[in-house]
């Protein structure tokens, strides 16, 4: 398996002249580097007017591995081969790196950058990739793959303080300003005085950090308050630690890795760093574990409109005064602190009186609002604030609510919250524990990620007050008032819900899953092998425009869209509601002896979609009649009759042909007149994919007459 790491643009508040002179300090030796034991120059040239400067080094690396494994391998160092290409003129540096030694057996690639920050001249930007590919090593592969990762990682950060000690040791010698290149004067011309607010007055360009003026240094002071990201599409790491965090260099790569993915799929509807960064950690930062985990939540809120719910979603009454749970001030940590009287709380009441989705529509707008005063609070005390802390009061809990219809909504709402709004919980602190409480402990306990159970600290009758109780958590200035502390707090005391209010027609016990909104503009679908999905579109005149949103839960899919003046049969089953539907619906309307060119015609070039992959996109018509979306199961391309049929088409046929694709989807037919144009967002509609979504930069694919974008 290829390792593959991406730093964060990391950002030196110097002019690129003065650190290039700190970057040649690192040769031919550098003692600031341990394991850096020596270099020597293999080839160097430069161009006619000193603009390019090409360096070719062989470097010599004491790689921290054990003794045995070295003895096997029968090397006691290994060699890079390092590459640098400077260009004065444009003011980059790219550095390009692979290893000699075992090339045949271990493939590692790396590439650094540096350049100017596109927002200030006077500082200088830093980016770093590489790669490992380990094909064979004497058996000992995983063992190699270890150490190599680790010893990479732990020089990363080292690289970047190495860089910085030599700015300050320039610093401290007295050069603070180099100036600029500036192409040679020709023979014979009389040189031109440099404007006075260039820095041009150097005649040649630096070599090798040797040479250097004591000009007190420009633009490089005075940064802005809040970090500046060199480009919206790329994250910086000061940004990163201002407001993601602590990470190490592999989690950010991580980070990095999975926003470039959505990045390219998701076009216009990135989530925010901090949601993305959650779910990373959640699946431990492996990535595709973390991207099957996102996308499937990123569906999940397009299809039942979550993003919305704190604009649409008014608590009835009835929540109002029995619900006890509210949002008071923060802990100790910066975290907004929600407390929930559940030992007070009439759950089997509100159950009958309100239903599940009444209750996961209310805890769904906690977790919005939750995640919004995280956003709030970071800005307010300057540093990342990503969760919560959550105080339950278990006073009066009792058999009642053990209640077995109102326990099992509550494991599906955990079910939902675990899924979609992973590590929000920071910590959760359970007071005033009964007897009763271990048989609900081990009813829902799991139902609970591992990581968050971690997070649980549970008081028994009063062992919440004095040291190592509520005060080590929250200020005693916070602490309610019915707990013991001096604060008011407005969370409701609940009480026993009228059975006046209860629902005469009760959900069925059976039902499989919570249905949210069933008024969803969005329709589920299944596509088979040999069975593709299809919906009609009926135009009656021409110049409309045919809209669709879906998006790929399952499986490889091809998009295509057709013309036909013929009606197609409708004598199909009906699709049921896709809200009682897990599986979705597969609907047939091209029938089996239409010939293409001639009872219908293809009018979109098929459009192959990726599982994970949302789509938009646009087709103005030409002609009234029939339009037909088609999405089918995309397989290997069909053989010539005159070649065998390949071996891994075969098994690819034979491993996909008992699985389903899965796919939500929406259209709507405009008016030419109505249409925008842009259809990164269908304006229309509402179908805006996220409000987790940032300012990120839209992208569509535009056709004679459709316009198609991921």
């Amino acid at each position: 398996m290829v390792q593959k790491y991406q730093s964060p643009v990391r950002v030196y508040k110097y002019p690129f002249e003065l650190v290039m002179a700190a970057y040649e300090k690192r040769f031919p030796t550098c003692p600031e580097i341990p394991v850096f034991l020596g270099s020597e120059i293999l080839h160097e040239s430069k161009s006619d007017d000193g603009a390019i400067h090409i360096i070719e080094r062989s470097c010599k690396l004491n790689v921290d591995a054990p003794r045995l494994l070295k003895k096997i391998a029968g090397v006691e160092y290994v060699f890079f081969i390092q590459k640098n290409t400077v260009n004065w003129k444009e003011r980059t540096l790219r550095i390009e790196a692979h290893n000699e030694t075992f090339a045949n057996r271990v493939v590692v690639l790396e590439t650094c950058s540096y350049s100017v920050h596109p927002e200030n001249e006077e500082w200088t930007c830093f980016e770093q990739s590489a790669s490992l590919d380990i094909k064979s090593f004497f058996g000992f592969e995983s063992t190699v793959e270890k150490i190599a990762m680790k010893q990479y990682t732990s020089n990363i950060k080292r690289g970047k303080e190495v860089i910085e000690h030599y700015l300050k040791e320039l610093i401290s010698q007295g050069i603070t300003f180099i100036p600029r290149w500036t192409p040679p004067v020709a023979h014979g011309q009389k040189a031109e005085q440099a404007p006075a607010a260039s820095h041009d007055t150097s005649d040649a360009p630096l070599e090798s950090g040797a040479h250097g003026a004591t000009k007190e240094q420009t633009g490089s002071s005075c940064p802005p308050a809040e970090p500046v990201s060199p480009d919206a599409d790329k994250l910086d790491a000061d940004y990163i630690e201002r407001y993601l965090g602590q990470l190490t260099p592999m989690q950010e790569s991580c980070l990095i890795r999975l926003r470039q993915w959505l990045q390219e799929t998701h076009k216009g509807k990135i989530p925010k760093d901090e949601h993305i960064l959650r779910f990373l950690r959640a699946r431990d930062f492996n990535i595709d574990k973390a991207r099957e985990m996102l996308c499937q939540s990123l569906s999940w809120r397009k299809q039942y409109q979550v993003d919305y719910i704190l604009q649409s979603w008014r608590p009835p009454a009835l929540l109002d005064e029995y619900y006890t749970g509210g949002w008071h001030y923060q802990d100790r940590d910066g975290r907004p602190l929600y407390i929930l009287r559940l030992g007070q709380m009439d759950t089997k009441g509100l159950v009958k009186a309100l239903g599940e989705e009444s209750l996961l529509r209310h805890v769904l707008s906690i977790n919005e609002e939750g995640q919004k005063k995280c956003e709030e609070n970071t800005n307010l005390f300057g540093r990342p604030i990503t969760s919560w802390t959550c105080l339950v009061d278990l006073e009066g809990l009792n058999m009642r609510h053990l209640w077995r219809p109102g326990v099992k909504a509550l494991l599906r709402i955990i079910e939902v919250v675990e899924d979609n709004y992973p590590e929000t919980l920071g910590r959760l602190l359970i007071v005033r524990a009964p007897r009763v409480f271990p048989v609900l402990w081990t009813l829902v306990s799991p139902f609970i990620n591992e990581n968050t159970r971690q997070k649980f600290l549970i008081y028994s009758g009063n062992n919440y007050q004095g040291p190592g109780g509520l005060v080590d958590y929250v200020d005693k200035e916070v602490i309610p008032d019915f707990l013991g502390g001096d604060c008011m707090c407005t969370v409701p005391e609940g009480g026993l819900v009228p059975k006046s209010l209860y629902q005469m027609d009760e959900e069925p016990e059976n039902a499989d899953h919570i249905r949210l909104w069933t008024e969803t503009i969005y329709h589920s679908a299944s596509v088979l092998r040999g069975a593709p999905h299809e919906i009609v579109v009926e135009i009656l005149e021409g110049e409309s425009v045919i809209t669709w949103d879906f998006d790929i839960l399952k499986g490889d899919v091809v998009f295509s869209l057709f013309h036909s003046k013929r009606a197609p049969e409708t004598s199909h089953k009906e699709a049921t509601l896709p809200s009682t539907s897990a599986a979705g619906d597969n609907v047939q309307l091209i029938d089996k002896t239409w010939v293409l060119g001639v009872d219908y015609s293809r009018v979109e070039s098929p459009l192959v979609c990726r599982e994970g992959e949302s789509i938009q996109g646009s087709h103005v018509t030409r002609w009234p009649g029939f339009y037909i979306l088609q999405w089918k199961m995309h397989g290997p391309l069909p053989c010539s009759g005159t070649s065998l049929p390949r071996v891994d088409d075969v098994l690819a046929s034979l491993q996909v042909s008992s699985h389903k694709c899965k796919l939500i989807y929406y259209y709507e037919v405009l008016a030419s007149k109505d249409f925008r144009g842009s259809m990164s967002s269908l304006e229309s509609c509402n179908s805006g994919f996220s409000q987790l979504s940032g300012a990120t930069t839209s992208s569509s694919q535009s056709q004679s007459s459709s316009h198609l974008s991921r």
